[in-house]
């Protein structure tokens, strides 16, 4: 997917935000924003939103020196879901068809998302899981439901903190022997990482690995030779979170589901799917 001019205030946004959580120094953030407009005003737009991301927080790391401005936030959302996974485990169990109940509720997690949108508040996050089985779901169901059904290898790739312990709810589903989790090689946003992943308790029933990358995303041709190998060895790959839609949408992997909340306009027109509703897409691979 390429950026569009719309996603430019989303950066400048994002700048601020991380900025503000690196450093308490006006100054820094005057520096900071002002290179940011600086590098927009030249930046390639057939690149996809995580790739200018990526360079964008790479520079605020480098400025600021702070390599996690998002930890504090990552750990409380971290905290708020381990809080909330048990009483959403019985409803999965207690439900007639737990494979898109666990869908729902993984996909409503990807509300936590501080890339799409700043201040998030643990009501956001309440109502968005407590409404999660009533949104409407875009994809083929069917589809989805027949590809798990014959995977033997699926790469599962996580998306951000706090969310990751909601999609232990669907991995569980998948059958944790067969299913490996995929997070990001290091902090960028709030974008899950092995420490998430190990908070979230996935490493007792499925294999975890990190993809060597520090996009919001997952640019392949900065990936690790073990995580490109996983990628194209699965069966089935089940890709979290609009940044992975943003960077892998039209790859040539045969077998991707996009699951994510649709929180973006330009995401939304560029999928064909309603703003707040659930995506559940099959990829279409460009030739």
């Amino acid at each position: 997917m390429h950026t569009s001019l719309d996603c430019i205030p989303c950066f400048v946004r994002q700048t601020l935000d991380a900025c503000r959580k690196g450093s308490d120094d006006p100054a820094i953030h005057e520096q900071v924003l002002r290179e940011v407009l600086h590098w927009i005003s030249e930046m390639d737009l057939s690149l996809s939103p995580p790739a200018l991301a990526q360079r964008i927080h790479r520079r605020l790391r480098e400025i600021t020196g702070d390599e996690n401005p998002y930890e504090k936030d990552k750990a409380a959302h971290n905290q708020l879901a381990l809080s909330l996974l048990p009483a959403l485990e019985k409803k999965v169990q207690a439900s007639h068809d737990p494979l898109i109940e666990a869908t729902q509720l993984a996909i409503a997690g990807n509300i936590i998302d501080l890339g799409a949108k700043s201040g998030l508040s643990e009501g956001d996050v309440l109502e968005a899981l407590e409404h999660a089985a009533s949104v409407a779901l875009t994809g083929d169901v069917e589809a989805y439901r027949a590809a798990v059904s014959s995977a033997k290898r699926i790469l599962y790739l996580a998306d951000n903190a706090g969310e990751i312990i909601f999609d232990r709810l669907l991995i569980e589903q998948l059958g944790g022997g067969r299913v490996t989790v995929a997070v990001r090689g290091r902090p960028i946003i709030n974008d899950a990482t092995l420490i998430d992943a190990e908070v979230a308790g996935l490493g007792k029933f499925t294999t975890v690995i990190d993809n060597g990358s520090d996009a919001p995303g997952t640019l392949l041709d900065e990936c690790s030779e073990a995580f490109q190998r996983c990628f194209h060895e699965a069966d089935l790959i089940l890709s979290k979170g609009q940044g992975n839609y943003e960077s892998l949408s039209g790859s040539s992997h045969p077998q991707i589901f996009f699951l994510f909340k649709v929180k973006c306009p330009v995401v939304a027109e560029t999928a064909n799917t309603p703003m707040g509703s659930h995506a559940l897409l099959q990829n279409q691979p460009i030739s």
